[in-house]
């Protein structure tokens, strides 16, 4: 079956027609034979149908590289493989999720006959689908929902998008789907009569203008019934455009005269009307709507439109290959394609979050188009404002605006624009630039990008500074220095790793935000321990009994090791504590819950524990939180006075204020007194150590 339908509606050469036929047992015939259909009525050529196979083939088997190279060509062999990156949309974080959405829309902007395969492939999926689903099955559904369809809907292929939306609402749903079968089931009869009224007017209507037309019906979706109850909060019986019938003719001028006879004949519902032929939606979607009155006194909507623009209704992007003979590698469907060549291109510095919310945007927001005082139309999405208006006229415009006047009358640059507003910025040369505000303002990535762009680049001074002294704490609270890390053969790592040209830059990019910190520590910390395992020295521990230290130290090793308190968690007689051996300098004394402890060598790790009968003084370092009052200071060092303070450090930054302190204690039990005595005093927050 499957080679019948490629040699009746192609002209295989015979080395395909046998690679085909060695790969048939490996196909399923029913599942091919629809798919084929469906890429042959929207006059997708040969190539799309033996990609799609091939795609089908290496499901189930090995398929031999030599022989498909030699039999297909290029154009096939690519979009096979671009079949296989888009099939890869399966994630589990968002830095997953962002990279493969990123790879979809490399292969879609290649070519859309990559997409249009995919698409329907998951549809017949669904349409496998049983219920109880399981968890790949829900997981795969919830994708196709949430990604697939909206897509689908982007790029005007409503006659796969809606089918997509019903499945999904029916798999995920099921309660919901069978609900709203019934209650339209109860008013079929019904519907079905007053269709065939006023189908019956209608063609009264083109006979008495004499245009050639034909009428169609048509039935509200129920996953687009679903969405509108929930969106508008709406009982069933108020979705008025439960049924439609469609006026399709040859041109324009004959919808606009058809929409006036009905409204000579029909009484319209007031704000029912919409002309999306003179403004269409983003995904190109032109018609005329108008809900009426009709004789059973329910509305009934009514869509008036001409073959072309039905069929990028149906169709959209890939009408491109429905009603024209020939398809070019450049044409209008690049135009169309725009938007995701201009999200890959934002793309490239974006944040995986900002990526994803990007695309979200394009693919569920509704657009509005705005004009500029010399009548350039400009599209932007529902909730844009004047920024994101002076942004897109250009970079300068938008970091020196001021204000803007919509419509002749001054506005604040938080305004959303609406629907056909003519917009007008108001800049000025003394503008001090973008605050960081805008960023919570605005809706479009292009602006966000340009207004952080602006901070990066105009505020790089104080991004180092900033980013010196961040990177500097997140190593200290490491547990290791600068000077250990800073190694020129660390840093190359992490500029190679997160493209940046120097030392600077780094500072920059953490001081900025794009870049955490965190994550840069993590890498030195990583290309430092790889250092130490590539130098590793074997280490001799003699199994011996503890033995004394004069700092009041048992250890089990040998006795004489010098011994060092870490100064990353400062142990204190009472602590569990655990030694390490250190490489020429004896061992060094963590508390047995010290963080450090993660990245140190285990087999360097021996036994301790304190000689109760030392005497010894130990220097503990606390740090104190606390809001700026008055006399907190004094009150602080009132319950010192019984310690010897090493050094006190303190800053203040805004209301709120921070002290680090060390002291000499004997035991533990001496410093958790002083711990709960300083967090009784009020104004502190916090004390810890």
């Amino acid at each position: 079956m499957i080679l019948e339908k490629i040699e009746k509606n192609f002209k295989p050469k015979k080395e395909q027609l046998d690679l085909l036929n060695n790969l048939a047992p490996f196909l399923d015939e029913e599942k091919c034979c629809k798919i084929i259909d469906e890429l042959v009525n929207l006059k997708l050529d040969y190539q799309t149908i033996c990609a799609f196979l091939l795609d089908q083939a290496v499901e189930k088997t090995e398929l031999d590289e030599h022989k498909i190279k030699t039999a297909f060509d290029e154009e096939t062999l690519e979009l096979f493989q671009n079949l296989q990156i888009i099939k890869s949309l399966h994630t589990q974080t968002r830095t997953e999720e962002a990279e493969n959405l990123r790879k979809m829309l490399v292969a879609m902007s290649k070519d859309l006959r990559v997409l249009i395969i995919r698409l329907y492939c998951l549809l017949y999926e669904l349409k496998s689908y049983s219920l109880p689903l399981t968890a790949e099955q829900k997981n795969l559904t919830v994708e196709v929902r949430d990604i697939f369809a909206p897509l689908a809907e982007r790029l005007g292929l409503n006659v796969i998008k809606s089918e997509m939306e019903d499945e999904c609402l029916k798999l995920l749903e099921p309660s919901v789907y069978n609900s709203l079968l019934n209650n339209v089931n109860l008013k079929r009869d019904e519907n079905q009569k007053q269709i065939e009224i006023t189908k019956s007017k209608l063609e009264n209507i083109l006979k008495e203008l004499g245009i050639k037309g034909q009428i169609m019906a048509r039935q509200k979706h129920f996953s687009s019934v679903y969405k509108k109850m929930q969106s508008k909060h709406l009982p069933l019986a108020k979705i008025y455009d439960l049924i439609a019938l469609r006026v399709i003719v040859d041109n324009i001028e004959d919808c606009y005269a058809i929409l006036g006879k009905i409204h000579a004949i029909y009484r319209p519902m007031p704000g029912r009307v919409k002309d999306y032929i003179a403004n269409p939606k983003a995904n190109g979607y032109q018609s005329l709507h108008t809900t009426v009155i009709a004789e059973n006194n329910r509305p009934l909507e009514i869509q008036i439109r001409t073959l072309e623009m039905h069929k990028n209704s149906e169709y959209g992007v890939a009408a491109h290959w429905m009603y024209k003979e020939k398809r070019t590698k450049k044409s209008s469907l690049d135009s169309r394609l725009s938007w995701i060549r201009e999200i890959m291109e934002m793309g490239k510095d974006m944040s995986s979050k900002d990526f994803i919310q990007t695309l979200k945007t394009n693919l569920y927001g509704g657009v509005i188009f705005v004009q500029t005082p010399k009548g350039k139309v400009l599209e932007f999405p529902e909730g844009a404002t004047i920024i994101d208006f002076a942004y897109a006229i250009h970079t300068e415009v938008g970091n020196t605006c001021v204000g803007g006047k919509i419509n002749n009358k001054i506005r604040p640059l938080d305004t959303k624009l609406s629907n056909g507003d003519i917009v007008e910025i108001l800049t000025s040369a003394s503008s001090k630039g973008p605050s960081r505000d805008w960023l919570n303002i605005v809706k479009t990535a292009d602006a966000r990008q340009k207004i952080k762009l602006y901070f990066k680049q105009e505020l790089k001074e104080e991004n180092i500074k900033k980013g010196k002294t961040i990177l500097e704490e997140a190593i200290k609270d490491k547990g290791f220095t600068t000077e250990k890390l800073f190694q020129d053969k660390f840093l190359d790592e992490v500029f190679y790793k997160y493209s940046v040209a120097n030392l600077d830059e780094l500072y920059a990019a953490v001081g900025y935000g794009s870049l955490p910190s965190k994550v840069v520590v993590s890498k030195l910390i990583q290309e430092y321990e790889k250092t130490i395992t590539k130098n590793k020295e074997d280490v001799e521990v003699h199994q011996i009994t503890l033995q004394r230290n004069k700092d009041g130290i048992l250890v089990d090793g040998s006795s004489g090791l010098l011994i060092r308190f870490a100064g990353c968690c400062s142990p204190v007689q009472g602590d569990g504590i655990v030694g390490y051996i250190s490489r020429g300098k004896g061992v060094t004394i963590h508390r047995d819950n010290c963080p450090n402890l993660k990245y140190l060598e285990k087999e360097r790790l021996i036994q301790a524990t304190w000689d109760e009968n030392s005497e010894k003084p130990f220097v503990a370092t606390i740090k104190i939180l606390a809001e700026d009052c008055p006399n907190l200071i004094s009150l602080v060092i009132k319950e010192l006075e019984t310690f010897k303070v090493k050094s006190m450090d303190s800053h203040t930054k805004g209301t709120t204020s921070n002290a680090t302190i060390k002291i000499e204690v004997k035991k533990k039990e001496e410093l958790t007194a002083l711990i709960k005595k300083l967090k009784q005093i009020k104004g502190v927050v916090d004390v810890f150590r």
